[in-house]
């Protein structure tokens, strides 16, 4: 179960550990039934099954007797109102195990306009999905051409440095091509030093920190908001230390490119054992350290050295070998940093705002679903146009900016 992408088939993942030895005591779903995680209603997990099949024992599988539709009340639940008064009657003692156990949720009134009203008010909404779906695939496909643009500007930079009458000579590495003469090539781990921190078994159970999850990271940027976990309740793969001037880079589903340079000083960042931490050396300038791990030759020969189809990976032994390309001196390295940045500066602005109109577009969306089915907007009399159709899997493009969490635990399951 994902809050953003609903319920999942497990086979979609490419992930072993989701394979059950047994399904016994796990909970038959049809088509179309409503599946509620009990450790997640107080966040609004509930989604309508897609297709058959068996749930885990903590999801609680609801079935409409009546005049009620699924389509309907999924929306419904999930609003800031419904949310609260689930949250109200969770019960458990830590969050991350509260509860709202079946008998609870059925003490809970709920609006019910008449059959027809129902229907309207889930087509209105999906044709309403439909334009929102259009007008995000639009920004997401300026932020992929932006992106694209900063990345040869990186990718120059950092294989070719900033004077266009420098010597090159052949790096002797066929991926690699021909390098400045005066710089150096030398395998990554004579670079940095690789996972130099980690958590161990006897942190105290009561040390919060922010969690980075593969989910968290883009190329280049985090993606969302870092959530706080404390150690007693964390997956037991949040473990990696950062420290700022440290790049992260996945080495599980390496084709995500999820690469981030820690620009802050914080001490309370832990990523994922799903990352290799990267830690620059004295010779080293951090930032463009970071950028040399983003360029497409460094992430090619990433990908391209994975093993697995669905859910590929590298060793961090053979992430450690490949060679990498640096100006012998910082004062070199930090005139190319310099450079990128005022290049670059521009297109991140850009792309800033980009995500900000979808992060927007998004808000809109979820006041716009709690206005119609609390009756706040009457729909009753409005008509669909040729543009308000859409196919159910154009619409799931709505949860795409957000990566279910595949390095080992489910962002919104039970583990």
């Amino acid at each position: 179960m994902s809050q953003v992408h609903g319920l999942v088939p497990s086979k979609s993942l490419g992930r072993k550990s989701l394979q059950s030895e047994s399904y016994a005591g796990g909970k038959l779903v049809e088509e179309h039934d409503l599946v509620l995680n009990r450790l997640k209603a107080h966040l609004g997990v509930f989604a309508r099954a897609k297709q058959a099949g068996v749930v885990s024992p903590d999801y609680t599988v609801l079935r409409p007797k009546g005049e009620a539709s699924v389509r309907y009340c999924e929306s419904l639940f999930k609003t800031p109102m419904y949310v609260a008064e689930f949250r109200r009657r969770t019960k458990g003692i830590v969050e991350g195990f509260w509860r709202l156990y079946t008998d609870d949720f059925y003490n809970v009134p709920t609006l019910l306009p008449p059959p027809e009203e129902q229907d309207q008010i889930v087509a209105y909404l999906r044709a309403q999905d439909a334009h929102i779906v259009r007008l995000i695939k639009a920004k997401r496909d300026l932020i992929g051409l932006l992106t694209e643009q900063k990345l040869r500007i990186i990718d120059h930079a950092v294989t070719l440095g900033l004077d266009a009458s420098v010597a090159l000579k052949p790096s002797g590495i066929e991926w690699l091509g021909d390098v400045p003469a005066h710089w150096t090539v030398k395998p990554l781990k004579r670079w940095v030093r690789l996972n130099a921190s980690a958590l161990g078994e006897k942190t105290d159970p009561d040390f919060e920190f922010r969690y980075l999850d593969i989910g968290s990271v883009k190329t280049g940027r985090l993606a969302k908001e870092l959530e706080r976990l404390r150690f007693a309740n964390a997956p037991s793969r949040a473990r990696r230390v950062l420290r700022r001037g440290d790049t992260i880079i996945s080495t599980v589903r390496t084709y995500l490119k999820a690469i981030w340079y820690v620009n802050e000083d914080a001490g309370d960042l832990i990523a994922s054992t799903g990352f290799a931490v990267l830690t620059p050396g004295r010779e080293v300038e951090p930032e463009f350290l970071g950028y040399v791990i983003q360029s497409s030759g460094f992430v090619n020969r990433v990908t391209a050295n994975s093993i697995g189809i669905a859910y590929p990976a590298i060793a961090e032994t053979v992430l450690g070998r490949f060679p990498v390309v640096m100006p012998p001196t910082l004062e070199e390295q930090q005139a190319i940093l310099a450079h990128i940045k005022a290049e670059s500066a521009p297109l991140d602005q850009a792309i800033e705002q980009a995500l900000t109109e979808i992060k927007l577009i998004r808000e809109y969306r979820d006041r716009l679903i709690a206005d119609v089915v609390t009756g706040q907007v009457d729909v009753r009399s409005w008509v669909p146009g040729p543009d308000d159709v859409m196919a159910e899997e154009d619409l799931a493009a709505l949860g795409d900016d957000e990566e279910i969490d595949t390095d080992g635990e489910e962002d919104d399951g039970d583990d």
